[in-house]
């Protein structure tokens, strides 16, 4: 079970809201899976050196999403059908030791007329364009190129927070409901960040993908290098 970041600053949660996301995290990894039931609450504060009274809250946050069934004098299961509603059911990438609570540092966010590099998507010349460079516990793990179509909005640099599907619920009003991943090999940009191990020009794990929201067109495309000596991309069949 993955710990959270005690007393990070990259994520400026407290620390029930981080053990949340974490055992989110791992529920949508399919290391939790539905039904299956927690070990108890003090030996689970125990493994996840936090204090009892914290791990409550954390546990009373995924019963609110609809994510843990708590049932008296037979412990906490978890269910996932209301996983699909959270950001990390489409996050693919982890540690190489499994896990990794997300965050993101934003590099660079831009609005221009889309590149001819590009595929097709969405129904606008122009995209709001954002870098990011992805960390799992604090480890930098990935570069990030994320398009999107002008259609749904322009991405505000000053709003952005870890996730942009929660991002693009809050300030822009829609939702990614599903996604198409492309998993390859590709060398890393000349942009790439200077804390990841693979230099630019070196070769990455590489994903493309393509995101759709209520239509028949994708209205995101992003790309995502990964530096293949600290994660992986992982597909779990459920």
């Amino acid at each position: 079970m993955t710990q959270a970041n005690q007393g990070s600053e990259r994520t400026g949660l407290p620390i029930y809201k981080q053990v949340s996301e974490v055992l989110i995290r791992d529920i949508a990894a399919g290391r939790l899976t539905d039904g299956e039931r927690l070990p108890p609450e003090r030996t689970m504060a125990a493994q996840l050196k936090i204090a009892v009274g914290t791990l409550r809250r954390a546990l009373e946050d995924l019963e609110e999403k609809g994510l843990l069934e708590r049932v008296q004098g037979s412990g906490n299961y978890i269910r996932t059908r209301n996983l699909r509603d959270h950001f990390y059911s489409m996050l693919r990438i982890e540690l190489l030791s499994g896990g990794g609570f997300p965050n993101a540092r934003i590099l660079s966010v831009d609005v221009m007329d889309k590149p001819p590099d590009l595929p097709e998507f969405g129904t606008s010349k122009r995209a709001s364009r954002v870098r990011r460079l992805r960390f799992l516990d604090e480890t930098p793990v990935a570069a990030e190129e994320i398009w999107l179509d002008a259609s749904k909005g322009e991405v505000k640099a000053e709003d952005l927070e870890d996730s942009l599907y929660a991002y693009y619920q809050r300030a822009l009003g829609f939702w990614i409901a599903s996604a198409e991943d492309r998993v390859s090999f590709a060398p890393m940009p000349d942009w790439g960040p200077s804390e990841l191990a693979c230099r630019p020009g070196e070769t990455a794990g590489y994903i493309e993908r393509f995101s759709w929201a209520d239509g028949p067109a994708p209205v995101e495309f992003s790309r995502t290098w990964f530096d293949t000596s600290r994660a992986h991309y992982v597909q779990r069949m459920r």
